[in-house]
C-alpha cells in the first residue's frame, strides 16, 4: 500500500503526546552543563512567559567576538519506550544589524545535538565538546528576529519542534551550540506521541508509539467477531500520533450477531431476525413461513407444514410440495404415445417443479405389471417439460401412465407425491413386433439381411406399407444412428467398417402407424483381405473428401434439428437425443443469436445465481451498459472468491437486455485458462448481473502503463503467449473475436492474461460514441486493431484476429503505447493502404517484431495461424538468447519514417509542463514544481536521484525522461542562448 495515501485518511481518534522533559514544569535551577566555564557564556535566569508563570531561562549575547563555540548541554533524558522523540524549542533571537557592537560574526542562529547513551555518564568534559560524537539534528533559524527597544529587547518568540531518532539507548543528552548570537532559550520541551488505544471497525488497537512516518498494530477482534479472510486486523499509526483508517484484515460480525454502535460492537439478532453468514450484512427477518425464537438465531426454522429442501440456503423461505398435475391428454400413432399434461394449480412456492411418469401394462384381463419394454424419451424420471414420448407400446394392451409432481420438499414432507392417471388402449391394426432377421449374404463392407413379415391384422387397415431398418456399429461410446426404409422385407445395408460388428432393429408399419423394434440382432462384417488391402489406399483416399462432407451434413441436419425441437412427419428422426444423430463431433461455438428465443441461449449456456449469493463492495468502472464492480460470491457448500459484476442499468430495452446477456451466452462456451471465466448471471432480479472472475490488475494496457519498463522481455514474451494460447483455443471454436486489444485483455495477481469483451455485436449498431470505435460502412469498427480486409469489407475472421493480435504484442513490447500514437484514424487507414507498417518498440527483440510484421501481411492467407504464433513464442521462451537481438528501428516497406518519434528540442515548449506532456510524462509536473525544476536551466541538470525523491519510481519512466534529456543536452552544449 502506498503510504503516502495513509497520510490523507482521516484520523480516528485525537493524539497523546507523553513529555520526557519540560522546562516549563521545573520549579528550581536546571543545573545544565555549560561549555566554555567563563564569563560570558550560557546564562541561567528566571523570567517570565508568556501566561505570566516564572520560567528557567538561558541567555548568551556574545556577538562582538569571533570564533564563538559556546555548547549548552541539558541532564539525562530517559527515552521510554520511543524510537523516535521531538524535540519543541521556545526561543528569541536578537536581529543582528539591530546591535551597536555587533560584529561580522554575528549570528541569527544556533544548532541543536543529541548523544545516546546507556546510563548518565556525562561531565564536564565527556561526552567531548565537538560535533564528533555529537549528532547534529539541524541548524535552527528564527521566523520572528527581536530588535533592542527602551527597556531591553522587543522580540516575538519563535517556536520549532524538530524529531530526533531512531534512538537505541536508554537515554540521551540534548546539546545547543552558539556561534555568535543574541538569543535565549525560553522553554524545551522532550516529547514522544502515542496513538491512543481505540477501538474501530470491530477490532481493539493497543496503544502504540509513533514511529517514523507510520507503523502498523496489530488488533484482536471484540467479542463475537472474527477476522475477514483469517487475517488479523491492522491498523497504522501515524506520525502525528494519530490512527489511520484500518488497512488490512478487518474484522466482522460472526454469524447471528450483526454491527452495531458505530462497528464497535456486534449484538446478537433480535428475535424474529437471523444471519447465516459470518459477514458485514446486517440481521433480516425470517424468511417466508419460517420464524426464529431466540437472539442470535443463524437460520429460521419452517412452520409446521412447511419445509425447506437439503440444498436450499437459509435465506430461502420455506415451502409445501405442489399440488397434483392436470388434463393428462395422449396422443396415440401406432405404437408411440405422446403425453402431455397442465401444471400444478400450487407449485408449493417453489421453483423446482418436476414430474415423473409411472407406467403399469394391462393385457389379457390378467394382473397388471410395470412396463419392462417401452422406450421414453427424453426420461419418465425427473421431467421439467410437461410431456413424455413413449415408444414400443404393444397392440390391443392397456396402459395405465400416472403422472407425479414432485418439487425439492416432496420428501421431506413425508407425504407421497401428488399425481393424475390415463389408461390408454392400443389399436389392435397396429403390427405386431419384427422376427427372424438372418443375414444373407455379407462383404467387407455391406450386409443383406432378410426378415419374417409380422402377421397380418385382422382389419384392413393392417396392411404393411413399409419397413424401418436402424442399424449403428456395437460398442461406439456415441455411436452413429443410421436409418433405411423399405418395402419388401429384406434390407441391403451399405458403407459399413470392415471386420465391425452392427447392432440391427426393424419395425414395421401400417395405416394406424409404427409397430415396435424387434429386439437387438447383431451381425458382422467380413475382415479386410491382406493381398487386396494395398490397392483399396488410392480407394480410401479417394472417398475421404466425400465422408468428411457427409458427416459434416449430419452434423448441421442433427444441430438444426435438436434446436427446433419440432416433430416431423417421421418424428423419431428428429426428437432423438443429440448423440444418435451425430455421433462423437469437437465442440463448436454456438451463435446465440440463432436461437428464436435468446433467452434459452443464455439458460443453456449460461448458470443463474441466486442474488443473495452476491455482495457488491465497490464500484470499479463502467461498461457499455451499465456500472462494473467489484463483489464477493459466496456459494454454500464453496469458497468464498472475489469476482467482477457486470449490471444492466435501469430503463432498458428488451434488445438491450438482449444484446448484454449475449456475452454471458458466448463466454459461459468457452473453458481456458487464458480465457476469462464466467460464474454466471443474474436475471431474475434488478438490477440484471454477469458474473466473471475478478483480475486484480484490470485491463493489460493500463497495467503496462503503470509498471513502464518493469518487466523483462522473457515476462513480456509470457504474457503475449497466455493471449496467443487462448486465441488458438477460440479459433478452434470457429469463434471470431473481432475486438482484439490490449484494453480487452485482463490481468490477475499472477501476471496470467486473460482475453475478455465478448459483446463487440452492441457497437455494430449506429450511436456509439467511443472514438476507439469508427463508423465504417455501415458498423463500428476499432481501426487501429482491424485487418484492412475487415474494414473494407467486413471480412472479419480468425486470420484478422491474427492482425489485431500483431497490434497487441506491439502493445504489450511498447509498455502500453497507442498504436499509431496520435495519427487520426483516417490517416491509419491510409497509411495501412500505403504498406506502411508500425516500427519496432524501443528495445523489442527482432524476432518479436518479425513476429508482428508476419501477423500484418495484407494477404490474410500469408498470416501465420494462432497455434504457429503459440509455436514461435514457445522457441523464443526456450531460447532466451534470441531476445536480447533487438530491432533496428527502421520502417519497413517505405523510405519514410511514418512517424518522427524524436522529442523536439525545449525550445520547442514554453514551459517545462508541456515538454513534461509530449513526452507523456505529465503525470510529474507538479513533482518538478515542487522540487523547483521549473527552468530548462535547472531541468539539464537533474539526476536520477532527483527523480526518486520527485516520485518517479518506475525505472522505464527514469529512462524515458532521462533519454529525453540526452536529446537536448548536445543542441544546448552547442548554444550560447540563455537558461530559460
Amino acid at each position: 500500500m502506498d503510504l503516502r495515501l495513509l497520510l490523507l485518511w482521516i484520523p480516528l481518534s485525537l493524539a497523546l503526546e507523553v513529555t520526557l522533559m519540560n522546562t516549563k514544569q521545573e520549579t528550581s535551577d536546571l543545573k545544565w552543563t555549560v561549555y566554555p566555564k567563563a564569563d560570558g557564556q550560557w546564562d541561567e535566569t528566571s523570567g517570565l512567559d508568556e501566561e505570566m508563570t516564572p520560567v528557567r531561562t538561558y541567555e548568551i549575547c556574545k556577538v562582538n567576538l569571533p570564533g564563538q563555540n559556546n555548547w549548552l548541554r541539558t541532564n539525562y533524558i530517559r527515552r521510554s519506550p520511543a524510537r523516535y522523540v521531538y524535540v519543541e524549542i521556545t526561543f528569541t533571537v536578537v536581529e543582528c544589524a539591530s546591535l551597536e557592537h555587533a560584529g561580522r560574526s554575528c549570528k541569527e542562529t544556533f544548532n541543536l545535538y543529541y548523544y545516546q547513551s546507556s546510563t548518565d555518564l556525562a561531565n564536564d568534559h565527556f561526552p567531548p565538546w565537538l560535533e564528533n560524537p555529537w549528532v547534529k539534528v539541524d541548524t535552527v533559524a528564527a521566523d520572528f528576529l527581536g530588535r533592542p527597544g527602551g527597556r531591553g529587547v522587543s522580540a516575538r518568540p519563535n517556536v520549532k519542534t524538530l524529531r530526533i531518532g531512531p534512538l537505541t539507548g536508554a537515554g540521551f543528552y540534548l546539546a545547543f551550540q552558539d556561534q555568535g548570537a543574541c538569543m535565549a532559550l525560553l522553554a524545551v520541551r522532550v516529547f514522544y506521541r502515542l496513538c491512543p488505544a481505540v477501538v474501530a471497525s470491530l477490532a481493539r488497537f493497543p496503544g502504540t508509539v509513533s514511529e517514523g512516518l507510520v507503523v502498523s498494530a496489530e488488533g484482536s477482534c471484540v467479542e463475537g467477531a472474527e477476522g475477514s479472510l483469517g487475517r488479523r486486523p491492522t491498523m497504522y499509526c501515524r506520525e502525528d500520533g494519530e490512527w489511520a483508517k484500518p488497512a488490512a484484515g478487518e474484522c466482522v460480525c460472526v454469524a447471528g450477531r450483526e454491527e452495531k454502535d458505530g462497528r464497535t460492537k456486534c449484538m446478537a439478532c433480535p428475535v424474529g431476525t437471523f444471519k447465516p453468514d459470518v459477514g458485514e450484512m446486517p440481521c433480516q427477518p425470517c424468511p417466508l413461513n419460517s420464524h426464529s425464537s431466540a437472539p442470535g438465531a443463524t437460520v429460521c426454522g419452517c412452520k409446521l407444514g412447511y419445509y425447506r429442501a437439503p440444498g436450499d440456503a437459509p435465506t430461502a423461505p420455506c415451502s409445501t410440495p405442489p399440488s397434483a398435475p392436470r388434463s393428462i391428454v395422449a396422443h396415440v400413432n401406432g405404437s408411440t404415445a405422446d403425453l402431455d399434461w397442465s401444471e400444478p394449480l400450487d407449485s408449493g412456492g417453489r421453483g423446482d417443479l418436476y414430474y415423473e411418469v409411472q407406467c403399469m401394462e394391462c393385457a389379457g384381463g390378467g394382473p397388471c405389471s410395470p412396463c419392462t419394454r417401452l422406450s421414453f424419451f427424453p426420461r419418465p424420471n425427473r421431467l421439467v417439460e410437461r410431456k413424455l414420448r413413449v415408444s414400443g407400446l404393444r397392440p390391443r394392451v392397456t396402459y395405465n401412465f400416472r403422472v407425479l409432481a414432485l418439487n425439492g420438499v416432496t420428501e421431506r414432507s413425508g407425504v407421497g407425491a401428488m399425481g393424475e392417471e390415463l389408461n390408454v388402449t392400443t389399436n389392435r391394426d397396429v403390427p405386431l413386433p419384427v422376427t427372424g432377421i438372418q443375414q444373407t449374404a455379407a462383404s467387407e463392407n455391406s450386409l443383406t439381411l432378410r426378415w419374417i413379415p409380422p402377421q397380418p391384422p385382422s382389419l384392413s387397415r393392417g396392411n404393411i406399407l413399409d419397413y424401418e431398418v436402424k442399424y449403428y456399429e456395437k460398442d461406439q461410446e456415441k455411436p452413429l444412428m443410421m436409418f433405411l426404409k423399405t418395402t419388401g422385407s429384406e434390407a441391403h445395408l451399405v458403407g459399413l467398417r470392415a471386420g465391425a460388428v452392427y447392432v440391427v432393429q426393424v419395425r414395421a408399419r401400417t395405416e394406424a402407424g409404427y409397430g415396435a423394434f424387434s429386439g437387438d440382432t447383431l451381425f458382422q462384417t467380413l475382415s479386410q483381405d491382406p493381398e487386396r488391402a494395398q490397392p483399396q489406399v488410392g480407394l480410401i483416399a479417394g472417398t475421404a473428401g466425400v465422408g468428411i462432407i457427409l458427416v459434416i451434413a449430419v452434423i448441421i441436419v442433427a444441430v438444426v434439428c435438436v434446436r427446433k425441437h419440432g416433430v416431423n412427419k417421421d418424428s423419431e428422426y428428429c426428437d432423438k437425443p443429440p448423440q444418435y444423430l451425430i455421433g462423437h463431433s469437437t465442440k463448436l461455438y454456438i451463435d446465440p443469436f440463432t436461437y428464436e428465443d435468446p433467452n434459452e441461449a443464455v439458460r443453456e449456456f449460461a448458470k443463474e445465481i441466486d442474488v443473495s449469493y452476491v455482495k457488491i463492495e465497490e464500484v470499479i468502472g463502467a461498461g457499455e451498459f451499465g456500472e462494473v464492480c467489484r463483489g464477493r460470491l459466496k456459494v454454500p457448500g464453496k469458497k468464498e472468491n472475489y469476482v467482477a459484476i457486470k449490471t444492466l442499468k435501469g430503463g432498458y430495452t428488451e434488445r438491450q437486455r438482449r444484446e448484454f446477456l449475449s456475452e454471458a451466452s458466448i463466454m459461459g462456451q468457452f473453458q481456458h485458462p487464458n480465457i476469462i471465466h464466467l460464474e454466471g448471471v443474474i436475471t431474475n432480479n434488478c438490477p440484471v448481473m454477469i458474473i466473471t472472475e475478478y483480475m486484480e490488475n484490470g485491463a493489460l494496457d493500463s497495467f503496462l502503463r503503470q509498471n513502464d519498463g518493469q518487466f523483462t522481455p522473457i515476462q513480456l514474451v509470457g504474457m503475449l503467449r497466455g493471449i496467443a494460447s487462448g486465441m488458438r483455443y477460440l479459433s478452434e471454436m470457429n469463434y471470431v473475436h473481432r475486438d482484439l486489444a490490449a484494453r480487452n485483455i485482463l490481468v490477475n495477481s499472477n501476471l496470467v492474461c486473460k482475453v475478455s469483451d465478448f459483446g463487440l455485436s452492441r457497437f455494430l449498431q449506429e450511436g456509439s460514441t467511443d472514438p476507439t470505435y469508427t463508423s465504417c460502412l455501415g458498423g463500428k469498427i476499432p481501426i487501429r486493431w482491424t485487418a484492412p480486409e475487415a474494414i473494407a469489407f467486413r471480412k472479419f475472421t480468425s486470420a484478422s484476429d491474427v492482425w489485431g493480435y500483431g497490434i497487441v504484442m506491439w502493445e504489450v513490447m511498447s509498455f502500453g503505447e497507442r498504436p499509431y500514437w496520435d495519427m487520426s484514424n483516417q490517416d491509419v487507414i491510409n497509411a495501412i493502404e500505403q504498406d506502411y507498417r508500425l516500427p519496432a518498440p524501443p528495445d523489442c527483440p527482432s524476432a518479436l517484431h518479425q513476429l508482428m510484421l508476419d501477423c500484418w501481411q495484407r494477404d490474410r492467407a500469408a498470416r501465420p495461424r494462432f497455434s504457429e504464433i503459440v509455436s514461435s513464442l514457445d522457441k523464443l521462451i526456450r531460447n532466451p538468447a534470441s531476445l536480447k537481438i533487438t530491432a533496428a528501428r527502421e520502417q519497413h516497406g517505405t523510405s519514410q519514417p511514418l512517424l518522427d518519434q524524436r522529442t523536439p528540442h525545449y525550445s520547442s515548449f514554453a514551459t517545462v509542463g508541456e515538454w513534461l506532456q509530449a513526452i507523456k510524462m505529465g503525470r510529474y509536473e507538479e513533482g518538478f514544481r515542487s522540487a523547483g525544476f521549473t527552468t530548462f536551466g535547472r531541468v539539464r541538470q537533474i539526476t536520477a536521484e532527483d527523480l526518486l525523491r520527485m516520485g518517479v519510481t518506475l525505472a522505464g519512466h527514469q529512462k524515458k525522461i532521462l533519454s529525453s534529456l540526452q536529446q537536448i543536452l548536445p543542441a544546448d552544449k552547442a548554444s550560447a542562448g540563455p537558461c530559460y
